[in-house]
């Protein structure tokens, strides 16, 4: 039953059969044919179905997290304590700065200590990463941390926190963080996304009214908008622009300062896991700040 137990959640993740099958391999009259058997076993139905959609229905949905926790609880039997030894598929989420600042060394730790194991990096945004954990679709991530409450399956703990400083090019004149911020234009980083809505609070809070010039989510890219004189930007400290050299100066905000924060997300279920806890343990001997000591030219 366990294998109708995977199509059972993949239905519930992909709302159809169909799409449900293009994901895991089946064709839709399998799918269609497991379900059966499941609400055949468990003798109640689990889906209202109105056309194409295979809604849940109560019976369905206080089902689910009792699937997940079964499948859970089988998979950590098949884990052995010995972690050098296990030959898994770890599923990694990653945002953008995270695949090149955190994550390198710690899967250099991670393969010198679970050489059998095999890593697969998923990249993505916060906010799909934080529902891929979600779904199960990735093991674990590292993102920024949401600015809500996660649902209690999820568990988030900080690994790094980055200070955000005013960006602005080499040869612009001025050190005042805010005059500048209201009297060039604005390179700003997406509002929609985590680490932007901070930028938004602050920006309000200060009352400033910026004139957006751009608005995009990759921080290498927004360097590269200020640097070549498009405006200036509030970014973290964080990504290659810093170990790169980047023509911008970095201007502190000083008692205004305000931080992003990195989390390792996991599903609370899944934390205590061997292969898991040693991943944690990889990212735990990164530095937990990064700050450069002086702001450069």
């Amino acid at each position: 039953m366990l294998r109708e137990l995977k199509t059972f959640i993949a239905v519930t993740r992909h709302g159809t059969f169909a799409a449900a099958g293009m994901h895991i391999g089946l064709t839709q009259s399998a799918v269609s044919a497991q379900m059966r058997n499941l609400e055949q076993a468990l003798g109640i139905q689990l889906f209202d179905r109105t056309g194409r959609q295979a809604l849940l229905n109560a019976a369905g949905q206080r089902a689910l997290p009792m699937a997940r926790e079964i499948l859970e609880t089988f998979n950590r039997m098949a884990v052995s304590d010995d972690v050098s030894q296990y030959r898994g598929e770890l599923k990694i989420g990653a945002v953008a700065t995270a695949q090149t600042g955190l994550l390198p060394q710690a899967l250099l730790r991670l393969r010198q200590q679970a050489p059998l194991l095999e890593p697969k990096l998923v990249p993505g945004v916060s906010l799909n990463l934080l529902s891929q954990v979600d779904t199960g679709e990735v093991d674990l991530a590292i993102l920024i941390k949401p600015p809500f409450e996660l649902p209690k399956e999820l568990s988030a703990h900080v690994i790094r926190r980055e200070a955000f400083v005013l960006i602005v090019p080499a040869d612009l004149e001025g050190d005042d963080p805010l005059t500048l911020l209201a009297e060039h234009p604005h390179v700003r980083y997406d509002r929609n996304s985590f680490g932007g809505r901070l930028v938004t609070r602050f920006l309000k809070e200060q009352q400033i009214d910026v004139h957006v010039a751009l608005e995009l989510d990759e921080l290498e890219a927004i360097v590269k908008m200020v640097e070549c004189g498009l405006g200036v930007s509030l970014l973290p400290e964080a990504g290659l622009w810093l170990d790169h050299g980047a023509k911008v100066r970095a201007i502190r905000l000083g008692e205004l300062t305000f931080y992003r924060e990195i989390v390792l997300l996991q599903r609370y279920s899944q934390r205590k896991q061997p292969i898991q806890q040693l991943f944690a343990s990889c990212l735990s001997q990164h530095p937990p700040l990064c700050l450069p000591a002086e702001s450069k030219a």
